[in-house]
């Protein structure tokens, strides 16, 4: 069983959520998880940091638990870049969530399936237990952009990527590369840009930029093992106006195993897939953001 890896920070009544859903899943006796608490950001965020803190050290449920507090505030993305690095170093692969990610019960079994199923293929980047409610035939489909809600890799994919994107100037004058990285999201070479100029921290964009670059896929799950459930006042990166955008059903039928494919891509669930980050569909939903609620 691949280690788990939880990053949290403030939000202990979505955390609750989230560890109550892993401990439901069909694995979890198996498997050991590492909680990375991030440290208070500011002053009036340190009770909700300490609330955090003492609900960790009372849950159960799994092989081990390591919880891993850090004494300042590193951030999101920081945190995630050296946490998985840490058990990555150690176990070779790794299932990683956020908290406010609540699981199907089986979606520990599809994501060690996968990680199993894919790890001798060099063309599958990561594995995902999100999906956006895309029709698709069969158990998974494949698509150029790893999803970062619930997501698995290998060592040798994650050690494969530069972090500091040492080639951005290069990338950032060359207009068919950006259109290139863009078709699987409108927001994508934007994002970059953002990350680069210091206005986002971003772990994410990298990640899918290094997959971009060395022409990697993503294996998805056609039923979500993953909600997302951070859409409020509290979320570090989540804002209302996704929440309906990334809606899904969570997969309930409790399949323990699937049938996983060669990875190729299919242009018809690609398209899908690519839609729900078009331009339109990011106005409209930016719209909604600031409509009152």
């Amino acid at each position: 069983m691949a280690p788990i890896v939880l990053f949290t920070y403030k939000r202990p009544e979505a955390l609750a959520r989230t560890i109550e859903a892993l401990q439901r899943n069909e694995g979890a006796r198996e498997s050991v998880l590492y909680v990375f608490s991030d440290g208070a950001r500011a002053a009036q965020d340190a009770a909700a940091v300490a609330e955090v803190r003492a609900y960790l050290r009372g849950i159960s449920g799994f092989r081990q638990i390591f919880i891993k507090e850090a004494p300042t505030n590193k951030g999101l993305a920081a945190s995630v870049i050296d946490g998985v690095t840490e058990v990555i170093r150690e176990h070779g692969r790794v299932i990683v969530l956020e908290d406010d990610l609540v699981t199907a019960p089986n979606f520990l079994a599809f994501m060690n399936a996968a990680l199993d199923a894919y790890a001798g293929d060099p063309r599958v980047f990561s594995v995902s237990g999100y999906t956006l409610p895309v029709r698709a035939a069969g158990d998974v489909y494949f698509t150029q952009r790893a999803s970062s809600w619930g997501w698995a890799t290998w060592a040798d994919r994650w050690s494969s990527v530069d972090w500091a994107v040492e080639d951005y100037a290069q990338f950032s004058r060359d207009a068919l590369a950006r259109r290139r990285f863009n078709r699987i999201g409108s927001d994508l070479s934007d994002s970059l840009r953002k990350q680069m100029e210091g206005r986002i921290h971003s772990w994410a964009i990298r990640w899918v930029y290094n997959q971009f670059k060395q022409d990697k896929l993503s294996v998805f799950p056609t039923l979500s093992k993953v909600i997302n459930i951070g859409f409020d006042g509290g979320a570090t990166h989540t804002r209302r106006g996704q929440a309906g955008r990334f809606s899904t059903e969570l997969d309930r039928g409790g399949a323990l195993s699937w049938n996983f494919t060669e990875p190729t891509l299919d242009p018809s669930t690609v398209k899908q897939f690519a839609a729900y980050y078009s331009l339109p569909v990011r106005l409209k939903y930016k719209l909604i953001q600031w409509l009152p609620s």
